[in-house]
């Protein structure tokens, strides 16, 4: 018996157990391979065509609620939202990278803080300035 056949016989016998253990294990090895990569860098909050969306539908509602009869019994909505309005506007801001004030810091934005970021390049519907008299959002 030469070296070749001998190394044949040791093949053949050693085949079926290195496929079974690689049928074992290579799924677990691939999957701490996984694991162990970096995870792709996730966007912060909802994406900008939400975000354009939710501000359009909530001035609207602001708008329809400013032109009601009956201000005075659903100024709380109102004040609800135009604090939204707000809060939306300093998410859009963000994802634009457009300078806008912390949103820990205040409750709500002021209208001249909506007309900054605006004029930063914020684009807004052109009836946004119907906001309450006090001159907040």
């Amino acid at each position: 018996m030469t070296l070749l056949e001998a190394s044949r016989i040791a093949l053949i016998i050693a085949a079926p157990a290195v496929v079974a253990a690689g049928y074992r294990y290579l799924p677990r090895w691939c999957a701490a391979l996984a694991r162990h990569r970096r995870p792709e860098p996730a966007p912060w909050g909802p994406p900008i065509e939400r975000l354009a969306a939710d501000l359009r539908r909530l001035l609207r509602l602001h708008g329809d609620l400013a032109a009601s009869a009956h201000v005075a019994f659903c100024a709380h909505r109102l004040w609800a939202v135009e604090a939204a309005i707000g809060s939306r506007a300093v998410e859009a801001a963000r994802a634009l990278g457009v300078p806008h004030p912390h949103p820990d810091a205040v409750a709500s934005l002021t209208r001249t803080e909506l007309t900054d970021l605006a004029a930063a390049g914020l684009v807004l519907p052109a009836g946004v300035s119907g906001f309450t008299i006090d001159g907040r959002l």
